[in-house]
């Protein structure tokens, strides 16, 4: 008995062995020490690096950075989550990050393979279709990036929707602890976009199964599975409640919340505006990539081979070092405005999902079918408003999220779990031999055809973008001249003639993947192999497939030294300048680098810029009508002025950059940043109210106006103003410093108006003086003033969120809840094996 039970695990053993050893392969840099510079993880470390030093030196954590856009909450840059078990079983489960990146293609493949497990697929044929969705070349594509809460809530995708299945077709039990167990690990990743997109999708499922639970008349089945997932979804929810109640706290008062502003009515939504939400749109045609990587080029910057086109009109024009210029060609030719790469979901798998459309019979199919071109029509988003628009005024929450073509995800969790259970089909011999040929006809037909079509008449792409000429002529310094523009459309073309030499290629590489696996299906059928070579061939098959094409976006050149990861961001001789001042609060403004697209300045410094996905909507009004105009004003000064004394001038009358205490500009990171004698300090007293009706008209008196002697500040704070002249002998100094506390002295001889050059954020803020708690408002749209009385006084300001206080009493309730239900379970399955077997 015992042997045959060990027989029972080993291709779960192998399967471990296979996922743990493809990982290592892929990345054996790891091996070495070294490490994958990512974009996104190096941003994170501009922005975090505050709350993380402040962490590492006084042992206490904080809910609130100044480092980035002037301040803002801490929640969805390094959110402190106490009480939350998930953390916990992620935590030790990826092995406390020292494995990164294997961990996450590792989790990846056991995520998908544990999915088809609970969708009845043989083990062995459940290793090959794991590799079908670990190995998807977006998933490679945005582990480079450094978009790890992102890739973490993809790899628990597959189990998430599986559980659900099992739930309401086998045990409901069961099916719904592996919900809450692996919903909770994706909602302590925090990536909500990519669990809308798994709610999507089970969505989809569920109205399949409630019309099909109804004309079966079991309905009081399908009533009972969806209690229990409920509670388990319920479970997960409260575990991760610091998370997720921050997050949507804050979400109102973001970029994904609703602006205030009645400006460009046209573009906005309850959350981002349209043209935000859908910059990043997946183009119609551009869908055809799924199937054929280098349809549009690949990434935005690709390597163009020495044979090519390009290589030899720098040639002929006696162009030396063509090996680097080769290296950072403009390859990618599609709508967006930059992308790391194509959603290849792989010529195999693609070929695989069309014979499942025929090979696969009831709900699961027409489930699959029906998310799968929802996704990739929602995955079109500018370039299919209809849709689109109806699911942002329409779909709850998706009006928060950006870069709509990630739903693309969905696709790559549904074309290879269709394919994969085609192939359960034929090898459980659910369908007849005569079927599974004639759906392998049609299949081998139109994904071929589809191929062919595009090699023999390309005529719908075009292989060029409008922008090309333009891009040679900034790149190689050319002048703007007719000569200069007849040089630029040489080169256009020739990386037209490129391009159109990747596509043919890859689609040539697509059609042999299509026949090939065409073959190996036809040879099972006819029963020529049997059916262990079919597994082992499609495994092979979809490896080579995807681990080609992911190379090209993911590879050793992405890894650096542990030394340099380490610290990703130098200083510079601007920098260490500026580090030398003692005062604890101000402002930079570095101009060498995109100030509201960049966190390299919030590493060492407190930035007026930043980078971040979810900035205060306020302070992105201030970018936009305000500070953006007087960083252009400035930069125009800077190009013109013949003096220190202009460049002051100008700053002079900055007032929105001298309100927010901006006190070094850096210009050169080699040079000498310069220091704005006209940034306002920490705080000050001011001379009068100028009160406003609305938002807008409030963002227009910021752009003219004196802050040193006047706040602006709307009507809904009338019931704080109050009467007073301004003392002159008065004065206000910030005393201690820390993110979430600030502590002021102040002498007055009369009550006094105090303008703080600190962000409003009215949800945490609490105002003390004398250590009483005393109400304080909203001015200069964005800053903050209270009431100053006579006397000395101390004024302390803490950062003290009442909603995350709250959230992590119920986190630890949903955690011991957690805890309990899995050891019951774990009980009552260890009750039942020792029950002895009942005898016939």
């Amino acid at each position: 008995m015992s042997n045959i039970k060990m027989k029972n695990f080993v291709p779960y053993i192998v399967a471990f062995i296979i996922f743990l050893i493809l990982s290592f392969a892929y990345f054996p840099e790891v091996i070495e020490g070294k490490k994958l510079s990512q974009h996104d993880k190096q941003t994170f470390k501009g922005s975090s690096k505050e709350i993380l030093d402040f962490r590492e030196k006084t042992g206490e954590n904080t809910l609130w950075t100044n480092s980035m856009f002037g301040g803002m909450p801490a929640y969805l840059i390094s959110n402190y989550t106490p009480n939350n078990i998930a953390k916990y079983i992620y935590t030790f489960t990826n092995a406390y990050g020292k494995l990164r990146p294997v961990n996450f293609v590792f989790f990846a493949l056991v995520g998908f393979f544990i999915a088809l497990l609970l969708f009845g697929v043989d083990p062995w044929l459940s290793i090959a279709g794991a590799i079908a969705f670990g190995f998807s070349t977006y998933f490679l594509i945005i582990i480079e990036a450094g978009h790890l809460t992102k890739v973490s809530a993809m790899a628990y995708m597959p189990p998430i929707i599986a559980g659900v299945y099992y739930a309401y077709t086998k045990d409901k039990l069961k099916g719904a602890l592996v919900v809450m167990f692996f919903l909770a690990l994706q909602l302590y990743r925090n990536h909500l976009q990519i669990t809308f997109y798994t709610l999507l999708t089970i969505f989809i499922y569920i109205i399949f199964e409630a019309v099909s639970s109804f004309k079966k008349k079991q309905f009081n089945k399908f009533l009972t599975a969806s209690i229990f997932l409920t509670a388990a979804s319920l479970i997960a929810v409260s575990v991760n409640f610091t998370n997720i109640a921050t997050t949507l706290d804050y979400g109102k008062d973001s970029i994904r919340g609703k602006s205030e502003l009645t400006f460009d009515k046209e573009n906005k939504t309850s959350g981002l505006d349209k043209d935000y939400a859908t910059a990043w749109s997946y183009g119609v045609t551009e869908t055809f990539n799924l199937l054929i990587p280098n349809l549009f080029g690949g990434a935005s910057y690709g390597k163009l081979p020495e044979d090519s086109e390009m290589n030899k009109e720098l040639k002929k024009l006696g162009v030396g070092n063509t090996r680097d210029i080769l290296k950072q060609m403009p390859t990618y030719w599609g709508p967006q405005s930059f992308t790391s790469g194509p959603v290849y979901i792989g010529a195999v798998i693609i070929f695989l999902f069309f014979f499942g459309l025929f090979a696969v019979k009831g709900n699961i199919k027409w489930w699959l079918l029906s998310a799968t071109v929802i996704a990739i029509m929602l995955a079109w988003g500018k370039h299919f408003m209809l849709l689109t628009d109806f699911f942002l005024d329409y779909f709850p929450g998706y009006n928060k999220f950006r870069t709509l073509s990630m739903i693309l995800v969905i696709a790559e969790f549904t074309m290879p779990l269709l394919g994969i259970i085609a192939i359960k089909n034929i090898i459980d011999k659910k369908i007849s031999k005569q079927e599974a040929v004639k759906a392998l006809k049609w299949a081998a037909g139109i994904v071929s055809g589809i191929i062919l079509l595009l090699i023999i008449n390309p005529g719908i792409l075009s292989f060029q973008n409008e922008n090309d000429a333009m891009w040679f002529i900034r790149s190689f310094g050319l002048k703007d001249d007719g000569s200069s523009q007849q040089l630029a459309d040489i080169f256009a073309s020739a990386l037209s003639k490129d391009r159109a030499s990747m596509f043919r290629a890859d689609a040539w590489r697509s059609l042999g993947f299509v026949v090939v696996t065409a073959l190996l299906l036809w040879a099972f059928i006819s029963e020529k192999i049997k059916q262990q070579y079919l597994i082992a061939g499609l495994g092979i098959f979809i490896l080579v497939d995807l681990w080609a094409v992911d190379k090209r976006y993911l590879n050793s050149e992405d890894f650096v030294s542990a030394r340099y990861e380490k610290t990703p961001f130098k200083k510079s001789k601007a920098d260490e300048f500026i580090l030398k001042d003692s005062d604890p609060d101000y402002r930079v403004l570095n101009l060498t680098v995109s100030p509201f697209n960049d966190a390299s300045t919030s590493y060492f410094h407190k930035s007026i810029g930043g980078y971040h996905g979810a900035k205060m909507q306020r302070y992105q009004d201030l970018i936009t009508y305000g500070i953006s105009l007087e960083i252009s004003k400035l930069i125009n000064a800077l190009n013109t002025a013949s003096s220190e004394l202009d460049i002051q001038a100008t700053l002079m009358n900055l007032s929105i950059l001298n309100m927010l205490n901006t006190k070094y500009i850096i210009v050169n990171p080699d040079m000498l940043p310069i220091k704005n004698k006209y940034a306002l300090g920490h705080a000050w007293f001011v001379n009068e109210i100028k009160e406003v009706e609305t938002a807008d008209e409030e963002i227009k008196a910021v752009s003219r106006f004196n802050p040193e002697r006047t706040a602006v500040a709307d009507k809904r704070f009338k019931n704080l103003f109050f009467n007073f002249r301004k003392d002159t002998a008065a004065s206000i100094k910030l005393i201690k410093y820390k993110p979430n506390e600030l502590e002021y002295k102040t002498i007055a001889g009369s009550n006094q108006l105090a303008v703080f050059s600190e962000i409003y954020y009215e949800k945490g803020w609490n105002a003390y003086i004398d250590g009483k708690l005393t109400p304080h408002f909203r001015v200069n749209y964005v800053l903050r003033a209270m009431k100053i009385p006579e006397g000395e006084h101390t004024v302390v300001f803490k950062f003290e969120p009442s909603v995350w206080s709250n959230a992590v009493k119920v986190s630890l309730a949903g955690s011991i809840l957690f805890i309990l239900v899995v050891i019951y379970f774990v009980y009552s399955e260890f009750k039942k094996s020792e029950m002895p077997e009942k005898k016939d």
